[in-house]
């Protein structure tokens, strides 16, 4: 497996985000090893906050939320996924598959972290990847928040917004990350965010990672993953621990993504799941603070 690295000096001048970076090694499925970017804020003995990233950002999305959630004590880590942010970038697509980022974020939460107790947060690929880390080992989680995400298994039709993106990712010879983001958000973005989510990507060769995910997603059953993301279905239809819904109501690609949570998730019974308003697909660029406060309330309300 060909790996790159990000340059440290890319990373230089990143606005609003002044966290120190933390590193572990994990097996590469390929007989070496991988570099994982993480962030880890806030008392380390505290329970922890667990935030993931989906396509095509990086922990840099997180950067409105950890400082809200760090105030009320809470623990927050926030790693980049392979292929993203500071974490090391395989150069071929075909080196990325679904199981391989299960396998390289539960090497890094389970083995080298040992989180316990803690509360998950997904959007996008960051639903994708840590509902099956919390369907693999739910002891490990007090409970569950998830915005504009799913765990697809391709029963059911995909929304004409993915199927559009999937299209486009895979197709189109220019792959430009932050304008990407951007066009995702409601809210503008000024041209030094833009560039921040443009910097773990100096030119395509880093780009791998980030231009496979789209057709990575199952949608049909045939899918390699289909069958893992049922069997992880089947764990979330007997988790009973808290799980709070927080769907943004601008964003195409996830609408009624929610739906089968709310119905086959016993945690998710009896609950109020609020709508953030105003929110694109990256509700946490578009509504960070107010989501962070959403967790923050949530744990309080749940301990």
């Amino acid at each position: 497996m060909d790996v790159i690295r990000t340059p440290d000096d890319r990373f230089d001048d990143i606005p609003d985000f002044g966290f120190a970076p933390h590193y572990a090694e994990v097996d590469d499925g390929d007989g070496g090893t991988l570099r994982m970017h993480y962030l880890d804020e806030g008392p380390p003995d505290s329970p922890p906050v667990l935030l993931i990233h989906g396509e095509p950002s990086w922990c840099f999305l997180y950067r409105k939320m950890i400082p809200v959630l760090v105030e009320a004590g809470h623990r927050v880590v926030a790693p980049d996924l392979v292929g993203f942010g500071r974490s090391d970038k395989p150069t071929e697509q075909s080196d990325y598959t679904y199981a391989r980022h299960v396998a390289w974020t539960s090497t890094l939460i389970f083995d080298h972290l040992d989180l316990k107790e803690a509360t998950f947060f997904g959007q996008d690929w960051g639903g994708l990847i840590g509902l099956r880390l919390v369907a693999a080992q739910p002891d490990r989680f007090a409970r569950v928040v998830i915005g504009n995400t799913g765990l697809p298994t391709g029963h059911g039709p995909a929304s004409d917004a993915f199927l559009q993106w999937q299209h486009f990712s895979q197709t189109t010879p220019v792959f430009p990350v932050g304008t990407l983001v951007k066009r995702a958000c409601v809210n503008p973005l000024t041209d030094d965010v833009v560039a921040a989510y443009d910097a773990p990507f100096p030119d395509d060769s880093f780009k791998a990672g980030a231009r496979i995910f789209p057709a990575l997603v199952p949608t049909s059953p045939e899918d390699p993953e289909s069958s893992a993301n049922q069997q992880a279905w089947r764990s979330l239809e007997l988790y009973d621990r808290p799980f709070l819904c927080a769907f943004s109501d601008s964003d195409p690609v996830t609408a009624g993504g929610d739906v089968p949570f709310l119905a086959k998730v016993p945690g998710a019974q009896g609950r109020e799941h609020p709508t953030m308003v105003g929110g694109g697909h990256f509700l946490q660029e578009d509504l960070g603070p107010e989501l962070a406060a959403k967790i923050r309330d949530f744990i309080t309300e749940t301990a």
